[in-house]
C-alpha cells in the first residue's frame, strides 16, 4: 500500500507543477517581450478587415493561377518543358 501512495503522490506533485507553470504563463502574459504589442492591439474596423481579404483573396488566386498554369504547360507541353530544362 506504501508504493500505491508514493505513486499516487508523484504524479500529485507532477500534476501540480504543471498547473502552476501553466498559470504563471497566462497570468504573465501582458508582461513579457509581447505585452506592449498585445496592449496596443485593437479590432480592426470593418473597412480594414474587408481590405485585408480582399488582398488576401487576390493573392491566393494569383498563386493558385500560376500554379495552374504550371500544370497545363507540364500536361500539355511535356516536350517543350522536357527541351526547356534539357531533361
Amino acid at each position: 500500500m506504501d508504493v500505491l501512495k508514493k505513486s499516487w503522490k508523484w504524479a500529485w506533485d507532477k500534476s501540480l507543477k504543471g498547473q502552476t507553470k501553466a498559470e504563471t504563463k497566462v497570468r504573465n502574459i501582458g508582461h513579457g517581450k509581447w505585452g506592449r504589442v498585445l496592449r496596443m492591439a485593437r479590432k480592426p474596423t470593418s473597412e480594414e478587415y474587408s481590405k485585408t481579404l480582399v488582398i488576401t483573396a487576390i493573392g491566393i488566386a494569383l498563386i493558385g493561377g500560376i500554379g495552374f498554369v504550371i500544370y497545363l504547360v507540364w500536361e500539355y507541353f511535356p516536350e517543350g518543358v522536357d527541351w526547356l530544362f534539357g531533361l
